[in-house]
Formats: C-alpha cells, sequence, structure tokens
C-alpha cells in the first residue's frame, strides 16, 4: 500500500502548482493533505477512482485537511473528540478493515510561541485520541505535526532552540506520543539520515537546503515492522513542503 501525506499550504494554488500531475503519477492508495485553506466546494476537484473526504476550517482561508481514498472506509471522523478543538479542521480518521488512517494538521505555536498553550492542550487531546483509536485497531497517522523531533532534523538546531517547531515543549509532546506505543517511520528506518520536508520562503532556503523535518508518519509500533519504505519527495514543489511517501504491508 502507498501514502502520501503533503501540506499543500493551499489547495488552489497548489493544483496550479502541478498537484494533480503528481497525484497521477504517484496513483497512491490513500492522499493526506494538510493546510488546505480551503473547502470542497471551493475546489471542486475532480479526481477520477478517489473518494473524497475534507474537514475545513470555520475560518474561510485557513487550515483545514483532506483525505483522498480508493477504497471505501468502514468509518470516518473528523476532528479528535475534543469540541475545544473542532473549528480548525486539523484531523480526519478513517477506518479500514485492518487498521485506521489519520491526518493530522498540528497546530503551529507561532513566533514568540504565543500560541503554545493551545499547541499543547490540542497534543494532549490528540494524544488521548490517537490511543484511544490504537486500542480498537493499529493506525497510520501522517501529516504536518509541526515539530523537528531531533536535532538531526533541522538543519540549524543551535539557533532555533526554543523557537515554535523546536521549543523542548513541542519535542518534548511527541516524545511523550511516542513513548504511547507508536514509531517514527522515517526514522526507524533511517536512524542517521538527514532529509528535510519544509523550507522557508526565505533567504532561498530550499535552493541550499536550510530545512526541517516536519511532515510525518507515524505507525503503531506493533506494525512498525510492516513498513517498507518512506520516501521524502524533495524533488516535488508547489509548496513549502514536499510529499512524503509511506510503503506499508497492511
Amino acid at each position: 500500500m502507498k501514502i502520501i501525506t503533503w501540506n499543500v499550504n493551499g489547495i488552489r494554488a497548489c493544483i496550479g502548482k502541478g498537484l494533480l500531475d503528481y497525484l497521477r503519477e504517484a496513483d497512491a492508495d490513500i492522499v493526506c493533505l494538510q493546510e488546505t485553506k480551503a473547502t470542497q466546494e471551493q475546489v471542486g476537484l475532480e479526481l477520477p477512482g478517489y473518494i473524497q473526504f475534507w474537514n475545513s476550517a470555520e475560518k474561510k482561508g485557513y487550515s483545514g485537511t483532506a483525505i483522498f481514498c480508493k477504497d471505501e472506509p468502514l468509518s470516518v471522523n473528523y476532528g479528535i473528540d475534543a469540541e475545544e478543538h473542532g473549528s480548525e479542521g486539523r484531523a480526519i480518521r478513517l477506518e479500514f478493515p485492518g487498521f485506521f488512517m489519520i491526518t493530522n494538521y498540528t497546530p503551529n505555536a507561532q513566533d514568540g510561541l504565543k500560541r503554545i498553550d493551545y499547541r499543547l492542550a490540542w497534543e494532549a487531546a490528540n494524544r488521548e485520541y490517537l490511543k484511544k483509536t490504537d486500542a480498537v485497531k493499529p493506525l497510520v497517522l501522517c501529516g504536518d505535526l509541526n515539530v523537528a523531533h531531533e536535532e538531526i532534523d533541522l538543519k540549524n538546531p543551535k539557533t532555533n532552540i526554543g523557537n515554535a517547531g523546536f521549543s523542548y515543549e513541542e519535542r518534548g509532546a511527541f516524545s511523550e506520543l511516542l513513548a504511547c506505543g507508536f514509531t517514527d517511520a522515517y526514522r526507524y528506518l533511517y536512524p542517521d539520515k538527514v532529509e528535510y520536508t519544509w523550507w522557508s520562503y526565505r533567504m532561498r532556503a530550499r535552493e541550499r537546503n536550510v530545512g526541517w523535518r516536519i511532515d510525518y508518519f507515524v505507525v503503531s509500533d506493533r506494525i512498525k515492522d510492516l513498513v517498507r519504505d518512506v520516501v521524502i519527495r524533495n524533488d516535488i514543489e508547489g509548496s513549502d513542503h514536499c510529499p512524503v511517501e509511506l510503503y506499508i504491508d497492511l
């Protein structure tokens, strides 16, 4: 099975930069998008062979997630079963016979960690939601989790300590999630590999490969040995993030 995650930073803009060509070429079983910044009705996306599920933010042009899949899921859930975190369209869960597929767009702590309290509250609620889901059947979680977990996951760790995405609080929350029975699939396969999934639009960061790895596939520990590969497609443009592809025997 092939699964894609991609923060498209505005799906309408990304369509104009080759999104559909990439999806046709990739021919994935499941496609998970974050930061869609639009409703399904606004986009009117035609994607033959795929069933579409969208969770858009109440605020127009902000946040949002979507999942496109070839097989009809057994059930669909929007959000993380926490009313206080339900307005920004940050999560979708699909149930399939052998696993749950979940996409997250984790809130950004923002400059000066202005939103760190909300971020950590979301992390705690989401962690409980994932634990409850995993108790039913194994899960595959993917998305822009807005954290570089270790120093290897960003180009300039020393100068970013305490900044949004590399604060001790956010990194600790990700460690806490993994300790609940989950595995960072890329780092499991490639403990020493240096690749990034996001680059600032400023100062030619992508051209210079001054990036961060903040887009993940996280799987239940009991299915980690079913992961065959995780490929960071840094050759694909169209967003400030690049797609990540998971190959797994599910």
